[in-house]
């Protein structure tokens, strides 16, 4: 059975995540819709990362076995033209070694969150941004983000439905920088804790906003309690940027 990889982009706000669920709206769905559509086939898919409700992907990546062989441009346009309603677009299509899977062979993942930070609220990227009035530090965040770069127990930023086997987690990247009017933080790692991105950027717009300094973030993420964790970010301004293999 040929094995197909599937760089893809949507717009998280209209789904109820990634991962499929019965009688909901989910980006998983409307690709294996659009897959069975095209081939007539009952395909399960497998994907680098399951996105939360209303979280936004530019880069992520997906797998799926066909029993029959496509050539990949003809898979790409077919879904495409099947996902013409929907907030989801194929951005490349290849055949893949059939010992490659789209999670288990990921080596890092890459997430952006965006926050608009000026008085008036956002037009064009309504659900794509959190807006925030106050003035945010992005300098004091960006040098605070670097307490949680290496390997921690990130406890204090993991949700309590997180299914992971540990809270230790290796941060490669925690990146902030201000761009015109956006505040703008990027994450990279192998892999992430449910909610971990969302957690830690809320607590950094703490140090952002003055509430907190760099040492209060380091001693959150060193008490290892999730009470510990500032407000969670809302999802509306996280991407999945990219994944590598």
């Amino acid at each position: 059975m040929p094995r197909y990889r599937l760089t893809v982009e949507y717009d998280g706000s209209a789904y109820n995540g990634f991962q499929v669920q019965a009688g909901q709206p989910t980006v998983q769905g409307a690709i294996e819709t659009a897959l069975t559509a095209f081939c007539g086939e009952t395909v399960r898919l497998f994907a680098a990362g399951r996105t939360d409700t209303g979280v936004h992907a530019t880069g992520q990546v997906i797998g799926f076995d066909l029993e029959k062989a496509w050539p990949a441009r003809t898979v790409m346009n077919a879904l495409n033209a099947h996902l013409v309603e929907e907030a989801v677009s194929v951005l490349d299509c290849a055949e893949a070694d059939p010992e490659w899977h789209a999670r288990f062979s990921a080596t890092g993942r890459r997430y952006l969150y965006r926050i608009m930070n000026r008085p008036g609220p956002p037009a064009l990227d309504a659900g794509r941004v959190w807006h925030m009035k106050k003035p945010l530090d992005a300098d004091a965040m960006h040098a605070a983000a670097q307490a949680l770069v290496g390997l921690h127990d990130f406890t204090t930023f993991r949700d309590v439905n997180c299914q992971s086997a540990s809270p230790v987690k290796t941060l490669d990247v925690a990146a902030v920088e201000r761009v015109g009017d956006e505040v703008r933080l990027t994450f990279a790692a192998r892999s992430f804790l449910h909610r971990q991105v969302r957690s830690m950027t809320g607590s950094l717009v703490e140090v952002g906003l003055g509430r907190w300094s760099a040492a209060d973030l380091k001693a959150a993420l060193d008490a290892r309690d999730r009470s510990a964790c500032g407000p969670v970010a809302p999802s509306d301004g996280l991407y999945l940027t990219g994944v590598e293999y």
